[in-house]
């Protein structure tokens, strides 16, 4: 109480309490400075403030003894964890070090507060604490022993210096010794020089494969061995490394394998040897010997000649080692009139020249010669050998042709064969025409006795009785040739038709002459005009080229624009052939403008494309210029952006519009006169669509009409569609069709069918339009009647203000009435408001009630709800907060194996903060289990850990802070059976807790310091009782004191003398109100003198209220009058039940709070907002606030008392 009263600034007004068990801590003290005098107990005991940890223990009786074993476990962690001493080490700690052989090595080590004796060990055995070392001479320790430097040098590094090093410090009376780490000096050593493993005295043969082992020896770290040949690094060698001459040195060895080649011939071959010691590497080098064979041999010089020429040849070799014999062959026989020449060649080898002279015969074409070369020092053999062509003339040609007295058809194909036997090579043949070679000719062929070459000739008039010949020869220069002639007959070569005018136009006569060229036999000429033929006059034929007859004709044509472009056909036909040659003379006639009779007169196209309107006119001459009309007005490109003429004169109009629609008139011109004609442009377009109503009111349970009209074209029948665009789905009315308007009829309207509607409109053109039509449904005002609706709690004090909710829903406004207890209601009294929020067909009406007093306001409040149709009424009670009302309707959501997810209905919270709580148990089983829900003001949750195929009854009820409802459904329980197991993997076994040891204390010690901890907590558990027993009869002396002070203070303040029974301080009555307050945290109102935190739990102790006198509220004037304020705000919602006044209570002697009525009724107006459902951190304050205690001010007055 008075650890309360500074924390709000005020004084205390009783005393402190003697600290718990004084002797206890001496104690304490004592036996860590035995135990442990290092400085770690001193931190410790310097942590370890007693006076101010027991002064704050003393203000709550209930943590009093609870801190006082807090102590004596704190002092048994501090014996079991002791800390270290300052002492000696190692500020620096000596580091593996690496040196060359020779080099000068030095280890460092630095002590701090060195006490002891520094000394180095070498492998194990100790050097000696002096710093020049004797018996080392090569060995001293160097650096400032001020400092604690105690650096070990080695001057001239060996190879006995290869170890491990290790600094140590001799214990003292104040520290003990210390070692530091391992160091080790690793002394590198170069490798010896290099050399080959392998013998060079006999010479390599290229191609082959050879392995090149090279030695690198004595080397610390091992070595690494690169090999190269000629400059070139050798890849893929394997390494391998063996003891060397003394211990800790190695020999690497490397071995390649490498295939000899030419090249390397006089080569070097070199090894090079490298380790960290070095700057560069050593090496040894040797030079390659190696036979090789020459890489080619060349055979140059003719193989070919006439027969009884001579022939010259030579064949040559490449450099090879050593020098390679030459000799030739023709087929086995072996040709000695020959010559050679030698030179150096590559790679320190020779070249060899052989040159040969031979006169050919008939008899040795086809022989094969041959020129050998042979390596002595590799046996190697190498032959290039070619055949030996001799020439000679071919013997006989002829020619297989068609017989020259058979005529054939110009443009048959006639194929003409030329053969020729003997000759070598065989004989070349070539077509000649009439002495000119023709290219025509086929590829030559071979067979068995010589070779054929065919001629196909398609025939024309210039192959009448022309020469062919066919020419044979070959390389032995010499030509024999063949003759034939064919006859042929041809149409016309030629054919040429005049015009006798130059200009025609329509009306005028053309007169047409035609010649045709020479043909054989003689042809006819007749006229063609389309699909017309003509008679023309015929005149005397004529001798022409090519052994053939020319004839000629004439016709005359009237001429129209139908003429115009079209071709007159001048047809020489021969009935020998079956066969004609035609000419024709294209018209070109000059004639004013016409319209194709394939002009379009109605042209269609979508709003904002592009128009295209066609303009099919022929006109001779082409430069026609036309004007478009539209409505009677010219056209021009200038005053509208969008039209455009197209290079045939047809209209483009651009980004369309609906006015854009019409008659269009065009008008054409030339040089030769003009014409006109009428086009019609049709516009189409999407729909647009609108309401021909909106909204639509109509009354429950009548006809409604919803009507759409459409501007689009075409307008086309099924076009409209109507849409529900509700959540719910509803019976959609009638849907029917009127030209341009859709109708939508709904007959006995319900209220489901209010909302909007889409009326969907589409010609087929895209997009379609719509457009949204609201049908009001029109009905009479319906309360919203739950249990939640009926009730409202609240405080009687005077001091709380109470919010009386009525929501009504109806069509059109809904209008409220109160009344009180059957009285209308005054909203001119300012301890009442109304404030009315309107949300669609939702109307609330809240009414406040401010300072709310259990004599005056807890009553029947009457909402009466109203509209043009008709009315509906709610009474609703004010009533006292209390413990919540069961919840409803518990069922079963879910079940598992191992889970059963619950719902219910919430009930009346009793005007406070309510959580939730389920009661379940297995069927066998004589106790239950209880689980909160969380969050708490959750109605669904899943209570899980439950067993297989096991059955359970659950119940649920609710609790807030004055208490907890019965279970819900009038104590009923749901019976559950859970599912069976799924298959699953077996469980693991259970870890075996022996092998889960750990390290502790020792045995002794371990029994020495319980006993001392166990005698500290029985004197630390005396002390604290005889404190507490100190403390209670400190309080109850005070708390009198103090309920008199206050009780007459409140006589003062309300002017009148009120009866108390002669001692209003004392409890009058002995009988529990409220049994619930067993479970209720209370938290007394901070604007009290003395507020009081009390925590009670059934399970521990029981505490009781008891009516400490008779209150009368104490309410201030009531300020001016004012109305209500209309504020739209959405309801929240309250579940309530009928709770019973409390008769036989009184209030606590101290009085209300000192609130002004009028700020507080202001401050209360500004805090009006609308509600939103908790989330996040909100709902977890939810949670904690239903766990939290309460304030006393928060509770009904009757209910205000003390914990005794």
């Amino acid at each position: 109480m008075n650890n309360v009263a500074r924390h709000n600034g005020m004084p205390s007004q009783t005393k402190r309490p003697q600290d718990c068990s004084p002797v206890v801590h001496v104690f304490v003290m004592l036996l860590l400075l035995i135990l442990f005098p290092s400085s770690h107990s001193s931190h410790i005991l310097s942590s370890y403030s007693f006076p101010s940890l027991f002064m704050k223990s003393q203000h709550i009786p209930f943590m009093f003894p609870f801190q006082c074993a807090c102590f004596s476990f704190f002092f048994f962690f501090c014996l079991m964890f002791p800390g270290t001493r300052a002492q000696q080490a190692f500020r620096t700690e000596p580091k593996n070090l690496t040196v060359r052989m020779g080099a000068t090595a030095v280890l460092r080590c630095e002590v701090l507060r060195a006490s002891g004796t520094v000394q180095w060990a070498k492998d194990g055995f100790l050097l000696g604490p002096e710093r020049s070392l004797p018996g080392f001479p090569r060995y001293s320790m160097i650096g400032n022993p001020k400092r604690g430097q105690y650096h070990l040098q080695i001057e001239d590094a060996q190879l006995e210096d290869d170890t491990q090093y290790e600094c140590q410090v001799t214990s003292s009376e104040s520290s003990s010794g210390i070692i530091s780490r391992l160091a080790w000096l690793d002394v590198r050593i170069p490798p010896s020089k290099p050399y080959f493993d392998m013998d060079m005295s006999t010479p390599w043969e290229a191609g082959k494969k050879y392995t090149v082992t090279c030695v690198a020896p004595d080397a610390k770290p091992l070595a690494e061995i690169t090999l190269y040949k000629d400059g070139v690094e050798l890849t893929g060698a394997e390494s391998f490394s063996t003891s060397g001459s003394k211990d800790k040195l190695l020999n690497a060895h490397a071995e390649v394998t490498v295939t000899a080649l030419s090249s390397d011939n006089g080569r070097e071959l070199a090894c090079h040897a490298m380790n960290p010691t070095l700057l560069k590497p050593v090496e040894t080098t040797m030079a390659m010997n190696v036979y090789f064979e020459p890489a080619e041999l060349t055979l140059s010089g003719s193989l070919t000649a006439i027969e009884g020429q001579e022939l010259n040849l030579s064949c040559y070799t490449t450099s090879s080692n050593p020098p390679v014999d030459i000799r030739w062959w023709l087929g086995y026989k072996e040709l000695n009139n020959t010559s050679v020449a030698m030179e150096e060649g590559d790679n320190g080898g020779m070249t060899i020249m052989s040159n040969m002279t031979h006169r050919v015969s008939r008899e040795e074409h086809g022989m094969k010669l041959t020129c050998e070369a042979f390596n002595k020092g590799t046996h190697f053999s190498k032959t290039q050998s070619d055949e030996l062509s001799v020439y000679y003339p071919p013997q006989k040609v002829w020619i297989n042709a068609p017989p020259e007295d058979v005529p054939l058809r110009s443009g048959s194909t006639v194929h003409m064969v030329c053969f020729a036997t003997g000759g070598n090579p065989k004989a070349t043949l070539a077509w000649f025409k009439d002495g000119t070679a023709v290219t025509g000719a086929l590829q030559q062929t071979s067979f068995d006795m010589g070779v054929a070459r065919e001629l196909v000739v398609v025939l024309t008039a210039s192959d009448n009785m022309a020469s062919y010949r066919c020419d044979a020869t070959n390389k032995a220069k010499k030509t024999i040739s063949a003759y034939t002639k064919l006859r042929v007959h041809f149409t016309p070569v030629s054919m040429k038709i005049t015009a006798q005018q130059e200009v025609l136009r329509q009306g005028e006569a053309l007169i047409l002459e035609c010649q045709a060229g020479s043909s054989s036999p003689m042809a006819n000429i007749s006229w063609i005009l389309g699909p017309l033929r003509l008679q023309g006059v015929e005149e005397e034929p004529r001798d022409a080229e090519f052994g053939g007859i020319s004839v000629h004709s004439s016709l005359s044509l009237n001429l129209t624009s139908q003429h115009h472009n079209q071709k007159v056909i001048c047809q020489a036909y021969s009935h020998v052939l079956a066969e004609g040659t035609n000419m024709y003379y294209k018209l070109n006639v000059l004639y004013p403008p016409e319209f194709s009779p394939d002009q379009p007169t109605e042209v269609q196209v979508l709003e904002d494309d592009m128009a295209v309107i066609p303009l099919l006119v022929s006109a001779n001459p082409e430069e026609v210029s036309c004007i478009w009309l539209h409505r009677r007005e010219k056209l021009v490109k200038e005053e509208d952006y969008r039209y455009h003429w197209l290079d045939d004169h047809s209209l483009e109009i651009r980004n369309v519009s609906r006015n854009d629609a019409g008659v269009y008139a065009v008008k054409c011109e030339n040089d030769e006169g003009a014409n006109e004609i009428s086009i019609t442009l049709d516009v189409q377009y999407a729909p647009s669509v609108k309401a021909e109503k909106e909204p639509v009111f109509v009354n429950l349970g009548e006809t409604a009409d919803l009507i759409c009209v459409a501007d689009a074209n075409p307008i086309i029948a099924g076009m409209f569609s109507w849409k529900w665009l509700g959540e719910e789905e509803v019976e959609m009315g009638e849907e029917t069709q009127e030209d341009e308007s859709g109708l939508l009829t709904i007959y006995n309207v319900t209220r489901a069918h209010a909302g909007s509607y889409e009326c969907l409109a589409n010609n087929g053109i895209e997009p379609p339009a719509s457009a949204h039509i609201r049908l009001v449904v029109q009905f009479k005002p319906e309360l919203r009647k739950g249990p939640q609706w009926r009730k409202v709690a609240s405080r009687g004090d005077g001091t709380s203000t109470a919010e009386i909710v009525c929501q009504a829903e109806g069509v059109p406004r809904v209008d409220f009435s109160w009344e009180k207890s059957g009285v209308l209601m005054d909203f001119e009294n300012p301890r009442y408001e109304e404030m009315i929020m309107r949300e669609g067909s939702f109307h609330t009406s809240t009414v406040r009630v401010v300072n709310v007093s259990a004599v005056l306001d807890y009553a029947v409040f009457s909402c009466t709800a109203r509209n043009s149709l008709g009315e509906d009424k709610l009474d609703i009670q004010l009533i006292s907060t209390n413990h919540p009302d069961p919840p409803s309707s518990f069922r079963q959501v879910s079940v598992g194996h191992d889970s059963v997810t619950l719902e219910w209905i919430p009930g009346f919270n009793g005007g406070l903060q309510q959580r939730f709580r389920i009661r379940y148990c297995w069927d066998q089983s004589v106790s239950f289990l209880y689980v909160d829900v969380f969050p708490p003001s959750e109605t669904t949750f899943t209570v899980t850990g439950l067993q297989p195929v096991t059955t359970y009854n659950f119940s649920v009820n609710a609790l807030n802070a004055i208490g907890e409802s019965e279970y819900a459904d009038n104590n009923a329980v749901l019976t559950i059976t859970t599912k069976e197991r799924p298959d699953s993997d077996e469980d693991p076994s259970d870890i075996d807790p022996a092998s889960q040891g750990g390290s502790g204390l020792p045995v002794y010690l371990t029994v020495v310091l319980t006993a001392v901890l166990g005698g500290l907590l029985v004197f630390n558990l005396i002390g604290c009782f005889f404190g507490l027993r100190w403390k209670k009869r400190q309080g109850q002396t005070a708390a009198g004191s103090r309920d008199s002070v206050l009780d007459g203070k409140k006589k003062e303040d309300e002017g009148s003398s009120q009866s108390t029974a002669g001692n209003s301080n004392k409890y009058e009555s002995r009988e529990m109100i409220n049994a619930a307050a067993q479970r209720t945290l209370l938290v007394d109102s901070g604007s009290e003198a003395d507020s009081n935190v009390y925590e009670s739990y059934a399970e521990e102790c029981s505490h009781y209220y008891y009516p400490t006198g008779v209150y009368t509220p104490h309410l201030s004037p009531p300020p001016e009058e004012t109305r209500g304020l209309d504020v739209i705000r959405r309801p929240v919602d309250h579940l309530y039940e009928d709770v019973g006044m409390y008769q036989d209570t009184a209030a606590p002697s101290r009085p209300p709070p000192s609130v002004v009525f009028e700020h507080k009724l202001s401050q209360q107006r500004n805090e009006w907002r609308l509600p939103t459902r908790p989330r996040g951190a909100e709902r977890t304050r939810q949670f904690m606030a239903v766990h939290q205690p309460q304030r006393d001010s928060d509770l009904p007055f009757e209910l205000r008392g003390e914990l005794v």
